[in-house]
């Protein structure tokens, strides 16, 4: 009796797994696409299947579609590796944009925070593990914050026992999942460091297998003399160096991307790790305090405010600050400086400093460009995009074999505020002018430069191309139509061209539409194992 009821179950059983749906063998096929891999080879017509989050096939016979869940149809359309941001601002704020919708519509599907002026996450494991976003990001260990949590806004060196509390934190923060240790060295507080500073705090990063990047202290009359500091971390430290936007900023310095290129092709003939990066524009975005000498804004509004009442420190300002509008940014021209947002006045956002002073009467000239810079600052400073770059050298910059690309981005909500635009379009734009429209790259080289370099560098060596068994982050466009839209004029439009993204497998975006997912992880560092 008991025999015969234990067959009725497991005939019972057997009847019920017959009605059950099978498990499909692929969640996602991307069909009739063609593939650019990522890693530099010729590009070719094939299928990818997508399972969970990896990438489980890829054929060029290709694949079943009664074998999938889902299937996008991308005939004629591009699939390549996410796009990955060597460097945006997200490092305290991505949590309040977790779309990311600026940088996703780009096909970005990595960003990492390579602070430089900003502040960094603390506890950053904490942060990081908190955060539920699109993209996939990564977080560095930021010398200016921790120079400031050991030294405020003093100008001098360390203490020895100053910089063994800036070593703690990098080692903290190195253990907490830093890829590595980063620097602005153009900004206050981490101007006013020596390089023995940067290189001891480096050498911790170091210990731990991280690798070292840098806004350098002098994009313009100092140019070489910084990438020559950059290489020198770089040796000292024995850290793998990395020099973020990298540029020739000042009409005096036009052309000088030849002889920097050439010193970091010095540098790695004598075996010293160094690449670099850039983005796509001929304008800089930052704030007005690199129009001063880094000296006169110690000690904050208050240190700079006493030193402008002295007659005689305010001669020695003037006269430094006319060097640096001439030859580090403006060549003079008041126009060159546009403002993003002037918290002082913001019906003056999107227009220029030529115009402010026009409106008041005064004409465009170095002396009107100096004094107004000084009042403003007193009443708190502006964000400006300066136009003070060359076409030709961002090209020569761009087709160098170790440049990689980034965006300088910020996180930003559409139409507010006044952006550079690159934080709508840098990696589209890469591939609308200077591979369809100028030829500079090829579309394997421009895609490998967004994607598989990056990757490696900071030792996601299974990120950045479409191999089976690598993370399904990949994105989907047409290279006839992809195009960036924004502009210096109007910042806030999305790029067009780009159809799907997907991130660890999920859809962040489907024919053009975000979906909601947020799929991103925390990519823990260091970049080295």
């Amino acid at each position: 009796m008991k025999n015969n009821i234990l067959i009725l179950v497991i005939i019972g059983l057997l009847g019920c797994n017959k009605d059950k749906p099978s498990e499909k063998q692929y969640d996602l096929i991307l069909t009739g696409g063609i593939v650019v891999d990522g890693l530099g080879n010729p590009s070719y017509r094939a299928d990818v299947a997508v399972k969970g989050d990896k990438i489980v096939s890829i054929s060029r016979e290709g694949l079943n579609r009664e074998d999938t869940q889902d299937i996008l149809e991308i005939t004629g359309r591009v699939v390549s590796p996410g796009f990955i941001d060597n460097h945006a601002h997200i490092q305290t704020t991505i949590h309040e944009h977790p779309l990311a919708e600026n940088f996703t519509r780009q096909g970005i599907t990595t960003i990492l925070a390579t602070l430089h002026s900003g502040d960094q996450p603390w506890p950053l494991d904490e942060y990081a593990a908190s955060l539920r976003v699109t993209p996939n990001v990564g977080f560095y260990a930021g010398h200016t914050w921790t120079r400031k949590q050991v030294m405020g806004l003093e100008n001098r060196a360390p203490s020895e026992d100053e910089l063994e509390k800036m070593r703690w934190y990098v080692e903290e923060s190195m253990k907490q999942g830093a890829i590595g240790f980063t620097t602005g060295l153009l900004y206050v507080p981490a101007n006013f460091s020596k390089p023995e500073e940067v290189i001891e705090l480096a050498k911790v990063a170091s210990r731990f297998g991280g690798i070292y990047v840098s806004h350098m202290r002098n994009e313009a009359t100092g140019l070489l003399k910084s990438v020559r500091e950059t290489v020198r971390v770089g040796m000292e430290a024995r850290i793998p160096a990395q020099i973020n936007h990298h540029k020739a900023a000042g009409v005096s310095q036009w052309g000088w991307s030849e002889k920097s290129l050439a010193i970091i092709d010095s540098a790695r003939t004598s075996g010293i790790d160094i690449v670099h990066d850039l983005y796509p524009y001929t304008a800089s975005s930052t704030g007005s305090s690199i129009l001063f000498p880094q000296w006169s804004l110690a000690g904050g509004k208050e240190g700079f405010a006493s030193r402008i009442a002295d007659p005689e420190q305010r001669r020695m300002i003037e006269g430094e600050m006319a060097e640096i509008f001439t030859q580090d940014r403006t060549g003079g021209d008041l126009r060159r400086i546009q403002f993003r947002v002037l918290p002082s006045d913001q019906t003056y956002n999107g227009k220029r400093l030529a115009d402010y002073a026009a409106d008041r009467g005064l004409s465009n000239t170095l002396e009107t460009g100096i004094q107004l810079a000084i009042d403003l600052q007193l009443k708190g400073g502006f964000s400006a995009i300066y136009h003070a770059m060359d076409e030709g050298d961002v090209i020569r910059i761009m087709k160098h074999p170790l440049a990689m690309i980034e965006t300088d981005g910020d996180p930003v909500s559409y139409g507010v505020g006044y952006p550079h635009p690159r934080s709508y379009g840098a990696f589209p734009r890469v591939l609308a002018r200077y591979v369809r429209e100028l030829g500079v790259l090829s579309l394997e080289e421009a895609v490998k430069k967004m994607t598989s370099m990056t990757a490696d560098r900071i030792g996601q060596v299974n990120r950045g191309r479409i191999e089976k068994g690598a993370y399904a982050d990949l994105v989907v466009f047409d290279p006839e139509t992809i195009q960036d839209q924004a502009t210096y004029a109007d910042p806030h439009r999305y790029p067009t061209g780009i159809d799907h993204v997907i991130i660890n497998g999920k859809l962040a975006m489907r024919a053009g539409a975000l979906t909601g997912e947020r799929s991103g992880m925390w990519l823990r560092g260091p970049a080295r194992r």
